[in-house]
């Protein structure tokens, strides 16, 4: 699985849970979602991926909960 799909299928999940939680998912705001404005996405080199241990998604991060690790900066 390439990492374009790999991204679009956690975007698509996220869309999914925004809209069961009552967000207003718009076909105006679907049509500006793209996997590549993201500046984590490497175009150039290689790829390494592994399988995860367990098959389909990792859970969604909650943006409610307090991660140590995110100091609020996009890397």
């Amino acid at each position: 699985m390439s990492w374009s799909t790999c991204t679009a299928l956690y975007i698509g999940a996220a869309v999914e849970q925004l809209a069961a939680d009552g967000f207003p998912v718009t076909d105006e705001l679907l049509a500006r979602l793209s996997p590549l404005q993201y500046d984590h996405i490497n175009f150039l080199g290689r790829h390494a991926f592994t399988r995860p241990a367990v098959p389909g998604l990792r859970p969604l991060r909650d943006p409610h909960a307090h991660d140590e690790s995110d100091d609020g900066e996009a890397e």
